[in-house]
């Protein structure tokens, strides 16, 4: 059975919708911005992708805030299981309770959390946590795909979230790896990633279901694979053969051949080990011709946990658009990256797929082809 997204959204840096933030994609605007909802000074950088009206250390938390503006006057149907993709979830509560002795320490908790998100999306079908690093919500997407293509559900909500924190902030200036300026992914001065925000949702169906209940389909979940290349806690292998694995397995998975994909959509973080890598891997795999590929990082950061999910999204609207997006920010693209990374929009032909890649701390890799 195929699996097909039905419906899906996001909220952004770029603002609340799929459209604003396509929109700000294909203008080339970028949503990042200073941070003010909490002191920098002593940190690498002070950029970030920052959601506009959120209020932190708050009784709500900044992901739950995200989703009651991403669900309000939604309606799912009540049988859908729930796959939540996060990799710190409610975790200001956490900072809440340790700064300022408010709430409790158990507050943060991904199972208090998920309970959360089922009763605000209204579904009763089961739900689990898929927390994978930066490749989390690609994960579950994948999950959610092999739950329907081999018949263990017929309706699955992936919900995908996560946010700018002190804590998470400083995590990632303590690795050195925030750019001093907005990121520039695929860039030759690239230096290092801006942290984001996003909440997003799919609702991923059978291809039968779909048609029973006359539900438009925005794209296919084609095939996915997973890999761990094992090489470090943070740091990618330099030979990609995780990434490598994970594509070759998306394709099989699929059904297809790598001349059958027509773009890619980057992980693209802007560090500059994590875009050698991918663009090692895509020069390996796709050996007949470049592909156009774009990142959308630098548009509105490192998601993290939502990242793949966004990018799900995005890359289908790419499909049905029939247009790439380009890659924000970027200005002089690196040696490796030429001819394969655009500043401009780039046509995308009928009848090709998309994949979509994500990596993510301890050398986790997830590859995604959309239909």
């Amino acid at each position: 059975m195929k699996a097909v997204v039905v419906a899906s959204d996001m909220i952004t840096p770029y603002g609340k919708g799929m459209d604003t933030c396509w929109q700000g994609l294909l203008a080339g605007r970028s949503a990042l911005s200073r941070v003010t909802r909490f002191a920098t000074a002593a940190f690498q950088s002070d950029y970030a992708g920052i959601i506009p009206g959120l209020r932190y250390h708050e009784q709500a938390s900044l992901v739950m805030q995200m989703l009651q503006a991403l669900f309000e006057g939604v309606v799912m149907p009540g049988d859908a299981k729930l796959l939540l993709a996060t990799t710190k979830g409610e975790i200001d509560l956490l900072e809440l309770f340790l700064l300022e002795n408010k709430g409790g320490v158990t507050e943060s908790m991904l199972s208090r959390f998920i309970t959360k998100v089922a009763g605000l999306a209204k579904v009763k079908g089961g739900g689990l946590v898929v927390s994978a690093a930066c490749t989390s919500s690609a994960a579950a997407v994948a999950q959610a795909a092999a739950m329907v293509r081999n018949g263990h559900t017929d309706c699955i909500l992936v919900v995908a979230c996560d946010s700018v924190t002190e804590f998470i902030f400083s995590g990632f200036s303590s690795l050195m790896a925030l750019d001093k300026q907005p990121a520039r992914p695929f860039d030759r001065n690239r230096a290092g990633l801006n942290v984001g925000e996003a909440a997003a949702y799919a609702l991923i169906m059978s291809e039968e279901r779909a048609a029973r209940e006359d539900r438009p389909v925005l794209g296919v979940i084609a095939g996915w694979g997973l890999s761990d290349d094992a090489n470090h806690m943070t740091g990618p292998s330099r030979a990609s053969e995780g990434l490598i694995l994970a594509i070759t397995k998306s394709l099989a998975s699929a059904g297809v051949g790598s001349g059958d994909v027509g773009f890619i959509s980057a992980h693209g973080t802007g560090t500059v080990y994590n875009d050698q890598m991918e663009m090692r891997a895509f020069r390996a795999v796709f050996t007949d011709c470049p592909r156009p590929v774009y990142s959308i990082k630098g548009g509105i950061g490192h998601t993290m946990g939502a990242a793949g999910l966004v990018e799900m999204i995005i890359a289908q609207r790419a499909l049905r658009e029939r247009v790439v997006p380009p890659t924000v920010n970027l200005k002089e693209v690196d040696d490796n990256a030429r001819g394969w990374v655009s500043v401009h929009q780039q046509p995308v032909r009928e009848q090709t797929l998309a994949l979509v890649t994500n990596a993510g701390f301890s050398g986790v890799n997830t590859a995604l082809v959309l239909a």
